[in-house]
């Protein structure tokens, strides 16, 4: 038996996982694929990964916050399908392969946030990833390869590979820090029973007013004489680094950041993190 499947705090995570990905596909393309995994262990020449031209390499860098790497590898089959059908999806019927390309390194970008996530949410501490390039490995890892069926057609499968730093992680024991924390931890707000809680027709109304939610990206303070020099072409520099979440503000309070993505052509964020009391007030000011 795989080491991931014997623990099954690792096999509900790369569940989850997985169906990330069939989510994520299907707020792209309109279509839900059928998706499930299955654990091995090996190098990859071991497992028959192709290195070739038809399969992607992609090397992902975790920060946990020492260093640890995963590797997805998918055959070019498949990058292709799913490129194509995000991008005809978005009113595209024909793409270059680089575009299509493209596309799929999204695809693999967002999962991968998912995975880091999902591992912060294990670990108890804040997990980021890195895209590192195309890069192959050689070492011998814990493999996910999930297969996945859209209609009627079943691509190959996508395999991730794990470090065994990753692999230990996964299958370690949760750190005592942690269960100390989550115990002594109370809540922020007094539970109340729902049953004690009368019914209130003005919270009711209150429940269906529309407020302005907005996303920024950044800001800046500029002296007015570079205001009064800015023409088309001119660039300002925000406060924000491209690998740093984007705020959610209503009504131009900070509640929520998350990262960019395109769901069916139009942007949209996804939460990756509730803003804390501190934070609202602090935006606010």
């Amino acid at each position: 038996m795989s080491l991931l499947q014997e623990h099954e705090a690792a096999r509900i995570l790369l569940d989850g996982w997985v169906e990330d990905l069939s989510q994520v596909l299907e707020s792209m393309t309109d279509q839900r694929p059928m998706v499930h995994w299955r654990p091995a262990s090996g190098t990859a020449a071991g497992l028959g990964v192709n290195a070739g031209t038809d399969t992607l390499w992609s090397q992902f860098k975790l920060h946990c916050p020492q260093e640890v790497d995963v590797w997805i590898v998918t055959p070019r089959v498949t990058w292709e399908h799913i490129g194509t059908a995000i991008l005809q999806a978005t009113g595209l019927e024909a793409s270059d392969p680089e575009e299509i390309k493209k596309t799929w390194l999204e695809i693999l970008s967002q999962w991968i946030s998912a995975f880091a996530r999902s591992l912060g949410s294990h670990l108890g501490r804040e997990v980021t990833s890195e895209d590192n390039g195309e890069r192959a490995t050689e070492v011998s890892c814990e493999w996910v390869f999930t297969s996945l069926r859209f209609g009627d057609a079943d691509l190959p499968p996508i395999a991730a590979a794990l470090s065994p730093a990753v692999a230990g992680l996964l299958t370690g024991p949760v750190s005592s820090e942690r269960s100390t924390a989550a115990a002594s931890r109370e809540p922020d707000f007094p539970q109340a029973n729902p049953e004690s809680v009368p019914a209130s027709r003005t919270l009711d109304l209150l429940l269906d007013v529309e407020l302005p939610v907005s996303i920024s990206f950044g800001k800046t303070q500029l002296p007015l004489k570079d205001v009064l020099k800015l023409t088309t072409g001119s660039i300002v520099e925000l406060n924000r680094g491209v690998n740093e979440p984007v705020e959610v503000l209503v009504n131009h309070c900070l509640v929520a950041r998350g990262e960019v993505v395109v769901v069916e052509g139009n942007y949209g964020v996804r939460i990756q993190q509730i803003a804390s009391r501190e934070d609202r007030m602090r935006s606010v000011r």
